[in-house]
């Protein structure tokens, strides 16, 4: 078996912990590989091709980067929290063997969790255009740029027109990604059963404008409006999507990804028990 090991190689505790966990894979008679990084792993691995289990050991950024390292491929990803929330984690740094074990052994519940396929267009200055795709977990985002000005486009679900909206901009996101930015602008908590995308304006200049739901197999489109050419910018799960600073984005198709991110955990009471914890006061009686 083969394990990518996928550390927040900015906080020591999870860095020693997953030498640590090298060494006892490498007891176990597992392959441990690790994920690349600028400074420390240049040279390692950048996708989890070949791999059996994906541990992330960090917080939820870093289970957002491993989602992104195996992509559609189906590789299971075991979060191990060393961050704030935690949200989307298994376990705790003490339970870090423990749970590696139980996951190699094929123990823990698996839940799906469906992604975005994301297809960005960009404007050149000199009116050429280039395309973006872009994979997500959580959420895709338009947001107005460094100038603050409110930024105007429209919005659809697979060829009907929802609105024209003016304000900050406009998240979809997956059921996943219910409980992070689409929650702060205003969206509601989405069980991760749901397959569709939810989709919330940020700070509207319309009272009416409300947050809404898709069926799995629905496209969001968001059109740039051309009356109002300010500064703008598409995110892609907080990672800023464009490869040219000069182009200005254009418009964007959101769909339900071509795979599922797998996520270990202890079971579906895992969702409800973080829900109640971070979000409701830890579930303690009153």
């Amino acid at each position: 078996m083969k394990v990518l090991i996928i550390p927040n190689y900015s906080r020591p505790d999870a860095l020693e912990d997953a030498r640590r966990l090298d060494e006892w894979l490498d007891e176990q008679g597992v392959e441990a590989k690790w994920a690349h990084d600028k400074k420390l792993f240049p040279n390692q691995v950048t996708d989890g091709s070949g791999c059996d289990l994906v541990v992330s050991l960090g917080g939820d950024g870093t289970l957002l980067r491993a989602a992104s390292i195996v992509g559609y491929a189906g590789t299971p990803i075991l979060g191990v929290s060393y961050g704030h929330l935690g949200f989307l984690t298994s376990g705790g740094p003490e339970d870090l063997t423990l749970l590696v074990a139980d996951a190699l052994a094929g123990e823990l519940h698996v839940s799906h969790r469906a992604s975005l396929d994301i297809e960005s267009e960009f404007v050149r200055p000199d009116g050429s255009t280039y395309t973006v795709h872009s994979f997500a977990l959580n959420d895709f985002a338009v947001s107005r740029g460094g100038r603050g000005d409110m930024v105007e486009f429209d919005v659809s679900v697979s060829g009907n027109k929802i609105d024209r909206l003016r304000g900050d901009g406009f998240v979809v996101s997956t059921a996943t990604g219910s409980t992070g930015y689409a929650l702060a602008a205003g969206g509601p908590i989405v069980t991760p059963e749901f397959a569709g995308m939810v989709c919330v304006p940020i700070a509207p200049h319309k009272i009416m404008a409300r947050a809404f739901l898709t069926s799995p197999s629905d496209v969001v489109e968001i059109d740039m409006s051309p009356e109002r050419p300010v500064e703008r910018r598409f995110f892609a799960d907080g990672q800023a999507i464009g490869t040219d600073d000069a182009s200005w984005a254009n418009c964007a198709r959101i769909s339900r990804g071509p795979g599922d991110i797998i996520l270990l955990d202890r079971g579906p009471q895992s969702f409800y028990s973080s829900v109640a914890r971070v979000f409701y006061g830890g579930g303690r009686d009153q």
